[in-house]
């Protein structure tokens, strides 16, 4: 069984670790005196879970104090990533990363970071070089915390925040890659789950969100909790390591999450190459072409020149050429460079409308939007820079487009009126796993006939189902509810499956599958780590051909209770069998624990896992890989999560998965893990009373 994520990783050089040690030691004596109120200077106050909560006396104090604070936790983690977005890390580290420089160089990454940095508002250009400034002085005062090996990307610049932040959005998010050199768009299960719940639908009276991003627990995936307080704002949240601004967060008055929606802003255009050009609209164009120099460092530790040709059509850069044919890529957003200012404001604003005048600005490129607030109010957006297509469907947007005539080139985007959106629904809450925007509430909501066929496909995966079963089964849900809620790993697919494929085992099963008949009958249809039963089903659905296995196919006039029963039982229960076996030789009984099998794998510790990966329909996501000893590891999955009522005051409980730090030597790195095994969060602490009754370390700037 396998569960595959888009996920890279990094090798660490040996580093020394004693100093960093000694700086937590150091500074938590020091921060230890006089700190019951606050200074007119800025400060970090660390808590005891490595989180930073950053005190400015001005914002640009604040973005420096961010910057320093990213280094301590993730400082080797973030210079790598910063190396990559310059598309030099071939230079740096040598031939594993040519690749990625390759890719960051064709598409034009850090000449256009350059251009986004100098079309900042120049107040919010001098928070970026305060931000970069942060990490440079904290690399100076701690040379020795630093792995020497990344030491080469120092220092870092305000363009580099940029092409990291364009690189991540543009190039990793919006396109991935791997994705276009496959030339294909069969994307793997994205994740996230997000709510947001009215008073009329909650317990206390007080409106509620949920966010929890799933991402890979690896790389520029990895999130950064923080709070973040000046002046003018009062936020708490998480970004992506590197990005200087909360991306997910709330503050007083309202708060927001981010999932990965059914966006399509890219499309591979197939040219016809005529006369060193290419046929558009019945003419030759020529293509534009430039080389670019990149250097690889050797073995040895010398450097190799390598000459990249860049040649682009109208379309953008044409990223392969076979068979009489060039495929030419284009992707949106390019000349949008307000993202961080946008979370910026979105995070200073105090209510539905300053929040949307942030989002009016159409700034981030993709994703979700559930919001809610203090006043009661929710919202659901369908984000994105969605192409004015002028023809085809979702599914047509998703194969290779004739790019010889003008009539398939996109040049504009939808403006904010035309996505889907819907505010304070008759249900009283809304809800996103992943689906598209049809299906976020029930009562249906928002109409997919009304929009353009293109802006979003039409269906509703398991995970989803099982989203909506919980928010629409309780009429009232209290804080306690939704954390549990939140936590729940029934397998929407199970109770769709089970009631045929048990009988069918008893049927036409034999021994074995009598056997496996009667651990399906005793499972939970959960996926908790003593959970015996789902390592059968799950393994079983692993073996099924999906598109042909259901007796119902999934409909839009039943888009909760399909699609449903078995096809064929008689093979079905021949799968169910065969996989008996496999498991009964592997792991030495068909009702062997989920957990025993699946496991929290981070640094060196290793706890038993609950959760699943898609298709199953479970709601705590975890991906999870094979490894040699025949067990899973953690990938990807839950990465984030937090609970949010906007009472008076707010109330708040998170997580972040895998700990607050990967830098080698904090002891957050995987801290939070034994929380995420026993499905709890941890309060967060923002009044800075409760910061200091957990106070970890403080820093003074």
């Amino acid at each position: 069984m396998k569960f595959d994520i888009l996920s890279k990783s990094y090798k660490r050089k040996s580093i020394r670790v004693l100093p960093l040690i000694l700086s937590f030691i150091l500074v938590l004596f020091i921060g230890s005196q006089s700190i019951a109120t606050p200074t007119k200077s800025t400060e970090i106050l660390w808590d005891t879970y490595g989180i930073p909560h950053i005190y400015g006396k001005d914002d640009a104090s604040a973005f420096y104090a961010f910057g320093w604070a990213q280094m301590q936790s993730h400082g080797d983690l973030l210079l790598r990533l910063y190396g990559q977005a310059r598309g030099r890390a071939a230079e740096y580290w040598g031939e594993e990363y040519l690749e990625s420089d390759r890719w960051v160089l064709s598409m034009g990454v850090p000449e256009r970071a350059g251009v986004w940095y100098q079309a900042q508002n120049p107040i919010f250009r001098k928070y970026l070089d305060a931000f970069a400034a942060g990490i440079n002085a904290y690399a100076s005062q701690n040379r020795n915390s630093i792995d020497d090996g990344v030491e080469v990307v120092l220092p870092v610049k305000g363009e580099d925040v940029m092409a990291h932040l364009h690189r991540v959005l543009n190039f990793t998010f919006v396109v991935d890659p791997e994705l276009v050199f496959d030339l294909s768009k069969q994307k793997l299960p994205a994740g996230s789950n997000g709510w947001a719940i009215a008073p009329t639908h909650s317990a206390s009276g007080n409106a509620m969100l949920l966010a929890n991003p799933h991402l890979p627990w690896s790389d520029l995936f990895l999130w950064y909790e923080a709070q973040i307080t000046t002046p003018g704002i009062d936020a708490y949240g998480v970004t992506l390591v590197g990005i200087p601004v909360l991306a997910i967060a709330f503050n007083n008055n309202l708060g927001w999450t981010h999932t990965v929606n059914t966006y399509d802003g890219w499309d591979l255009y197939e040219l016809t190459p005529k006369d060193n050009g290419y046929l558009f609209d019945g003419k030759v164009r020529k293509f534009l072409a430039k080389t670019v120099s990149l250097k690889v460092k050797q073995k040895n530790g010398s450097l190799k020149e390598q000459r990249l040709l860049v040649k682009s059509s109208i379309h953008g850069p044409v990223i392969a050429e076979k068979n009489g044919k060039a495929i030419a890529l284009r992707v949106v957003g390019l000349d949008r460079p307000g993202v961080l200012q946008q979370w910026w404001d979105m995070a200073r604003a105090k209510n539905l409308k300053q929040f949307e005048t942030a989002l009016k600005r159409l700034q981030l490129s993709m994703f979700t939007v559930m919001y809610a607030d203090r006043e009661g109010h929710i919202m659901h957006l369908f984000n994105g820079q969605v192409p004015i297509r002028q023809q085809g469907d979702f599914a047509y947007w998703q194969g290779v487009i004739p790019g010889d005539t003008s009539k398939t080139l996109w040049t504009k985007i939808h403006p904010y009126q035309d996505l889907p959106r819907i505010v304070d629904p008759k249900s009283g809450w809304l809800q996103n796993a992943n689906d598209p925007p049809w299906t976020t509430t029930f009562p249906t909501a928002i109409n997919a006939d009304n929009y353009p066929p293109y802006m979003a496909p039409r269906f509703m995966d398991f995970r989803s189902q099982r989203s909506v079963r919980m928010l629409a089964e309780d009429d009232k849900i209290s804080f306690d509810e939704m954390i549990a809620y939140k936590h729940s790993t029934r397998m929407e697919m199970a109770d769709r499956l089970l009631d045929d494929l048990i009988p069918a085992a008893r049927k036409y099963g034999k021994d074995l599958g009598q056997k496996a008949a009667s651990v399906l009958e005793t499972w939970d249809r959960q996926a908790n780590a003593d959970s015996r039963g789902a390592v059968l089903f799950a393994f079983w659905v692993q073996q099924l051909d999906l598109n042909k296995t259901f007796s119902q196919p999934w409909s839009e006039n039943s888009p909760r209770t399909t699609p449903d029963g078995l096809a064929d039982p008689e093979s079905a229960v021949a799968t169910l069998e065969a996989v008996a076996a496999k498991i009964e030789k592997t792991y030495g009984s068909i009702d062997v624990a989920w957990g025993d099998v699946f496991r929290l794998r981070y640094g060196n510790i290793d706890l038993p896992a609950n959760g699943g990966a898609d298709p199953l329909g479970i709601f705590r996501n975890l991906y999870a890989s094979p490894q040699p000893d025949g067990k899973f590891k953690s990938e990807a999955g839950d990465s984030y999560v937090a609970a949010i009522e906007f009472s008076n005051p707010v109330r708040a409980m998170a997580l972040t998965s895998y700990g607050n730090a990967t830098q080698p030597g904090s002891p957050h790195i995987g801290d939070q893990l034994n929380l995420f095994a026993k499905k709890k969060l941890r309060p967060v602490w923002r009044d800075r009373s409760d910061i200091l009754a957990h106070l970890e370390a403080r820093k003074v700037f």
